[in-house]
């Protein structure tokens, strides 16, 4: 037991060597804030200077070295914009190339989808029984009683159609 208070002591009376007194505290926290609003100051004024505000207080050196970060700067700026450029016409030259591509493809499919169709018989010579012609070139008129339904009248044995009012709104205007 007197081991372990002893050890506690001890490291008990080191902890307290290695801390601060709060008036050391207070010295070391007040000059690091001088040390911070000095700083932050002589940014604020920088800023200011490449802005363009403030000038007239520069000397000829300071000019020429403000002169020079500004073209550094822009050197840069333009190289990043450079670099940015490039890689996006890069991507959309790849797209271009994607979409030729694609349409490549497509034109090919086309051509067979043509190539077959010529190769069978037209529509006419196939059986029209399943698929029966309408001529619109008729005449129309309203059927009487008829609950507004339009009635063409069929010439020379083409098929008879009864249409709604609303399939043949633009005739009637």
């Amino acid at each position: 037991m007197e081991r372990i208070l002893e050890r506690y002591n001890r490291h008990s009376s080191d902890e307290r060597k290695l801390t601060p007194t709060d008036d050391e505290s207070i010295g070391r926290w007040t000059l690091e804030h001088t040390m911070l609003k000095s700083k932050i100051e002589d940014l604020q004024k920088t800023q200011r200077h490449i802005m363009g505000e403030d000038l007239d207080s520069l000397s000829l050196k300071e000019l020429q070295n403000l002169e020079q970060q500004l073209d550094t700067t822009m050197r840069n700026i333009r190289s990043r914009k450079n670099h940015l450029m490039f890689e996006s016409i890069s991507v959309l030259q790849k797209q271009d190339k994607a979409l030729q591509n694609e349409n490549n493809t497509l034109s090919k499919k086309i051509k067979e989808v043509e190539k077959e169709q010529s190769q069978q018989p037209p529509v006419d010579q196939q059986n029209t029984n399943y698929m029966p012609s309408f001529h619109f070139n008729t005449f129309i008129r309203t059927r009487e009683g008829g609950g507004g339904l339009i009635e063409e009248i069929p010439r020379e044995g083409q098929p008879s159609i009864v249409l709604p009012p609303w399939m043949l709104q633009h005739k009637n205007h």
